[in-house]
């Protein structure tokens, strides 16, 4: 992807490692709409197809809710 800096796993902050182990192990995951389709409406990521982007909940310290967070994910493996 252009545009969008890379960074390895290890220096993402601990929640979205969370997230990201969890869709390695196909979950279980703790919000129901994880693994939906995330439609990329800001276009803000490559365009691709619908159905092309899945988006998955990482949880805010402190939150009460799913809060805001999301990790979106790639069929071809990009997150």
């Amino acid at each position: 992807m252009t545009g969008i800096p890379q960074v390895t796993i290890s220096q993402l902050p601990p929640e979205v490692q969370t997230t990201i182990n969890l869709i390695l192990q196909g979950g279980p995951f703790p919000h129901a709409k994880d693994g939906t389709v995330f439609r990329n409406l800001e276009g803000l990521l490559p365009l691709q197809p619908l159905g092309y982007y899945r988006e998955y909940t990482v949880e805010t310290p402190g939150a009460t809710d799913r809060g805001s967070r999301r990790l979106i994910t790639g069929q071809n493996g990009d997150c």
